[in-house]
């Protein structure tokens, strides 16, 4: 058995390991150096400084130089997005932070000041940004001026360096010099028990699950969703002080859905777009719109059930590979869809009680989420009963018997190519970014009419569906030409998983040459970082900050 001080030591050996091998990987995403003159984050396990800019996670009002904070980059976070969390800075560190910034903003406009005056320039640069430096709340009197006062001259030769003037009274200056040796202390954190080091790299330690609070249903977010959609239980309200809740699979936990005739596509910065750096370092912009050309949306890295694009009341599992329904029929899509070639899913029903339904098969991204799959002219679907297939709201006999608890259903769709279709997808670049719960999103508005008007039968297309490995069929030919999400829709309280492949339990024949949707999700990727590079290439000159229209 390991004592905890060995336990410690290994892991601040670990992290050690990790700062080394961070420092050789570099800096950030865009893989440009540091920019003193903007906020930049240190990643606690790979060791690697962050631009703000080039951060997803929307991180609030902060300052260069901070160290009270917890970052997680994406890439090494094990759900894909990044981990932040601003802690209750103490007056030490708000005094380092605000001589640091007075020290860079001296160096920009050419004075090159090494000391400040406490009372003309330290004290009000921390009440000019006491938010943006600490979580404590602001004080309401000015009895915390001695506070820095003391936390100023305990730590001269430590942290700070000390002169008197006759005219400016008390400066102070850093006792080192090196502005980008200022960084969180990580190593501080593990010896306290706030992190630990994982296979899976660093982790935060909730606090103990016993802390007792005020009992009481939570209010859930106007608009937003809690975890995957199960019901929310009581729970104190102490409960949230822990460390940050991982999203699953990369996506918020608390996010907007997809409905009234709105669509949320999550963003994250884009660090090819121009006057990326000219933003960040503006205070012009602070509380206006910002440019949608400086972000792109996020594709996600894995084919999965859409936690967003989806009617409320269904439930998502955490591994999002599986729903269950609540009473009438409503829809859930997937992250991925397809416009052409020859793609293949599977899902198997796993509990159907009586007098529940599935209508299962392949949506456009307009199909009523608060209706069965085949309701409209963007779906066609297989269902249970009687096994009849759907389109605009007409049942046709398909398949005998239907499909019931235990089976597992193949969906096939092939979508010849056609060459008069632009299939590059959209940017939303052109869009309006709105933030929720720290997060971007694009808002783009439905446009159903016109998606209706421009509706053609693509010559053909083919939809086939399975039953345990035994093709039942064509079920549709020359369906509306678009792109298709593998969709499920549920009625009442039926669980279906899903399988996007590449490991089917019953793979089609070579004959039908298809692909699993699961190879979808780099091909995606691919093509979106395609679209945004002829977005910024066809609009290079045009996209500037000084005209863009608020």
């Amino acid at each position: 058995m390991q004592s905890e001080s060995q336990k410690t030591m290994e892991s601040i050996d670990k992290i050690s390991k990790q700062k080394q091998s961070g420092e050789s990987q570099g800096t950030c995403y865009c893989g440009k150096d540091r920019n003193l003159n903007i906020a930049e984050l240190l990643c606690a396990s790979c060791n690697r400084w962050f631009h703000e800019s080039c951060i997803g996670y929307q991180l609030g009002k902060l300052v260069p130089f901070m160290t009270n904070y917890l970052f997680i980059c994406k890439n090494c976070s094990p759900t894909g997005l990044e981990t932040f969390k601003k802690n209750q800075a103490p007056f030490p560190q708000m005094c380092l932070t605000a001589i640091a910034n007075l020290r860079q903003e001296s160096v920009k406009d050419g004075s090159n000041k090494l000391l400040f005056s406490k009372d003309r320039e330290i004290i009000p640069y921390i009440d000019q940004y006491w938010e943006a430096m600490t979580t404590m709340p602001r004080r309401v009197t000015q009895s915390w001026y001695a506070t820095v006062q003391r936390a100023l001259i305990k730590d001269i030769q430590v942290l700070f360096t000390y002169e008197e003037d006759q005219a400016q009274g008390s400066m102070f200056g850093l006792f080192n010099m090196e502005l980008t040796a200022i960084k969180p202390n990580y190593e501080a954190m593990i010896k306290q028990g706030q992190l630990k080091v994982t296979d899976m790299g660093i982790a935060t330690i909730p606090l103990a699950g016993n802390v007792k609070g005020r009992q009481g249903k939570r209010r859930p977010a106007v608009g937003g969703a809690s975890d995957t959609g199960a019901p929310v239980g009581k729970k104190g309200r102490a409960a949230d002080l822990g460390a940050l809740k991982l999203p699953s699979h990369g996506y918020p936990t608390e996010h907007p859905f997809n409905k009234d005739g709105y669509r949320y596509i999550l963003a994250e910065p884009d660090p090819h777009a121009p006057f990326r750096q000219e933003f960040d370092e503006s205070n012009e912009w602070s509380g206006k719109p910002i440019p949608g050309w400086l972000y792109r949306s996020l594709c996600p890295g894995i084919v999965l059930l859409a936690l967003h694009d989806r009617a409320p009341q269904l439930k998502i599992s955490e591994d999002r590979l599986a729903v269950t329904g609540e009473k009438g029929y409503c829809m859930v899509r997937a992250t991925h869809g397809v416009s052409r070639g020859s793609w293949y899913w599977e899902a198997s029903i796993e509990e159907m009680p009586e007098g529940a339904a599935t209508r299962l098969g392949w949506g456009r991204r307009y199909a009523n989420l608060q209706a069965p799959l085949g309701y409209d002219k963007f779906g066609y679907s297989w269902r249970s009963r009687k096994g009849t297939r759907f389109h605009e709201s007409r049942g046709k006999h398909y398949s005998n018997g239907g499909y019931g608890e235990g089976d597992t259903l193949g969906f096939l769709v092939v979508l010849p190519n056609n060459k008069h279709t632009k299939y590059t997808p959209n940017t939303y670049k052109d869009r309006p970014l709105v933030k929720f719960k720290s997060h971007l999103y694009y808002e783009d508005k439905d446009n159903i009419q016109e998606s209706l008007n421009n509706l053609k039968p693509l010559p053909g297309s083919k939809v086939y569906y399975f039953k345990n490995g035994e093709c039942q069929g064509e079920a549709f030919t020359d369906i509306y030409q678009g792109c298709y999400y593998p969709s499920v829709s549920l009625h009442k309280n039926v669980t279906v998983s899903v399988n996007f492949g590449p490991n089917f339990k019953y793979p089609p024949g070579t004959e039908y040459n298809y692909r699993p949707m699961s190879e979808k999700a780099e091909e995606a990727i691919c093509e979106q970082t395609m679209a945004d590079l002829l977005y910024l290439t066809e609009k290079e000159g045009k996209l500037r900050l000084d005209n863009f229209n608020l």
